[in-house]
């Protein structure tokens, strides 16, 4: 199977991501999304993300002679480092621009956006709720050759096959923050996935520069978030018990771990609003005498206030200068 057009459901920071990434590798890529406000809270997501992903290659010239380079290039973006020039950069940068405006489209009409898509990127919110009502909504839309993934991070695809009406093209690809850098793309089907179909999925996942992760079997917030998650929660728990602020965490994970970035600063770009929902689907958010249900109520205001992330200019941090 061929993947030429592929379809994201979804234009938050990673749907945007991903979008972006399928069109600098060439593939007829449609962010579909729900309305005009969405549209307008989309584009400067979009612009964004494209001037960092540009940003990234104009910045990986000095490592060409750097002996950390090898370490350090964004792996998306250049596939093959070594041996890689000045001019060779320079010419992913020309083609990179040519790509996101050629290849990376928005709609609003869902028969539009999914007529003859070969792929189709389910990136919402983690409600599952929210992914029911969109799944059986376009259940008799999609083509009969269209995979389907969700690029959920804390639920199982075995969750939603029964809603999909394909539950043998349907999985999980589930894809990293500052995708263009961090390449990772997990793989999990379920029971019913074909193994024709998590095949092609890993293929196409090698087809826009991720590096497959492949999983054996279900496993709730895969590798990756099965890692990070408690790092995360451990961060936010600290603070909310106000046992020291989110800089004084970041600072001591940063300076004992040798890691670019603390958990407070990983939220910032995963985004507040994916953060509360995680944190939202726990029972023990709801007791008023948890910690759960502190964390749930702190990370609300911050969200009420605008302070949702990097892409909204601040989090817990201040990115707006």
């Amino acid at each position: 199977m061929e993947f030429k057009k592929v379809v994201v459901l979804g234009g938050g920071v990673l749907g945007v991501q991903i979008a972006l990434m399928n069109a600098y590798t060439g593939h007829d890529t449609t962010i579909w999304l729900r309305s005009e406000s969405s549209i307008g809270r989309a584009e400067p997501r979009i612009a964004h993300f494209k001037e960092e992903m540009l940003k990234s290659l104009e910045e990986s010239k000095a490592l060409i002679k750097n002996p950390m380079g090898g370490y350090l290039y964004p792996r998306g973006l250049v596939k093959v480092w070594e041996g890689t020039t000045e001019e060779d950069i320079n010419k992913l940068i020309k083609d990179a621009k040519i790509n996101f405006e050629k290849n990376l489209h928005l709609e609003l009409d869902i028969n539009k956006a999914l007529k003859d898509a070969d792929i189709v990127i389910e990136s919402m919110t983690e409600d599952p709720a929210a992914k029911i009502e969109l799944y059986e909504k376009i259940r008799d839309i999609l083509d009969d050759k269209t995979i389907l993934v969700t690029n959920s991070s804390t639920l199982l695809p075995s969750q939603f096959k029964d809603h999909t009406g394909r539950p043998e093209k349907y999985m999980a690809l589930h894809f990293a923050n500052i995708i263009w850098k961090n390449n990772t793309a997990e793989c999990m089907g379920h029971d019913k996935t074909s193994k024709e179909v998590y095949d092609a999925v890993v293929r196409y996942a090698s087809e826009m520069n991720m590096i497959p992760i492949k999983l054996h079997k279900e496993q709730p917030a895969y590798v990756l978030n099965s890692l990070l998650v408690p790092l995360l929660y451990s961060a936010q728990t600290l603070w909310a018990k106000e046992v020291a602020d989110p800089e004084t965490i970041d600072l001591t994970w940063r300076l004992a771990t040798g890691a670019p970035a603390g958990p407070f600063q990983i939220i910032d770009v995963v985004g507040l609003d994916t953060v509360y929902s995680i944190q939202n689907m726990k029972p023990s958010s709801k007791d008023p005498n948890s910690i759960d249900y502190k964390i749930l109520n702190m990370i609300k205001e911050k969200i009420d206030k605008g302070e949702k992330g990097v892409a909204a200019g601040k989090g817990f941090y201040d990115y707006s200068k």
